[in-house]
């Protein structure tokens, strides 16, 4: 019985296809999972300026924000550079700061607890206290979502901006790959 011969491409047709593949994937990578850095102090102490991520669109494409999720999105305002942000409220919540005084070092101050539909809501990521700028209460509407950062003290977010819509959410930062010693998921 006779075989047939196996053809094998030439190295040229080889060598493009290679090419087409790396060009794919890597298109892909991008519109799938682009990469982001941190440049300012807004999310400390969770992340810090120069840190490199990753960040998930299919995520978004498949579900919706949820509270706790850091989130990239694309401010309302003139800012031209995406922001980076901890997801703090979801549409149908209504999110209060409740300015309290605290005494630190003996001189009072104002700070802020965290309601969300009125329940006391305790934030282990938020430990830069006290918030000095922290006051006020807002209700979401539907496709609404309330983003702060983690740093309060040195954040512009919602509470300067306004709520975030739906469709300016870009993606959910998920793994840091830079700093090595960082490298890992956020949760």
């Amino acid at each position: 019985v006779r075989r047939p011969v196996l053809r094998r491409p030439g190295l040229r047709r080889e060598l493009l296809n290679s090419i087409f593949f790396i060009l794919a994937a890597l298109i892909f990578s991008e519109v799938a999972m682009p990469r982001s850095s941190i440049d300012g102090p807004s999310m400390q102490p969770t992340l810090f300026a120069g840190q490199h991520l990753l960040i998930s669109r299919v995520n978004y494409l498949l579900g919706d924000p949820q509270r706790g999720d850091i989130a990239v999105f694309d401010p309302p305002n003139e800012a031209k550079e995406m922001l980076i942000k901890r997801v703090i409220g979801v549409p149908g919540d209504t999110i209060e700061l409740r300015r309290k005084k605290v005494t630190v070092e003996g001189q009072e101050r104002n700070d802020a607890d965290l309601y969300i539909n009125g329940v006391l809501t305790e934030e282990p990521y938020f430990i830069n206290r006290p918030c000095a700028n922290c006051n006020g209460t807002w209700t979401l509407g539907p496709d609404e979502y309330f983003m702060m950062g983690d740093n309060r003290n040195q954040s512009n977010d919602s509470r300067a901006f306004g709520v975030i819509t739906r469709d300016r959410i870009v993606g959910k930062a998920i793994w840091r790959h830079w700093p090595l010693d960082k490298f890992g998921p956020l949760y």
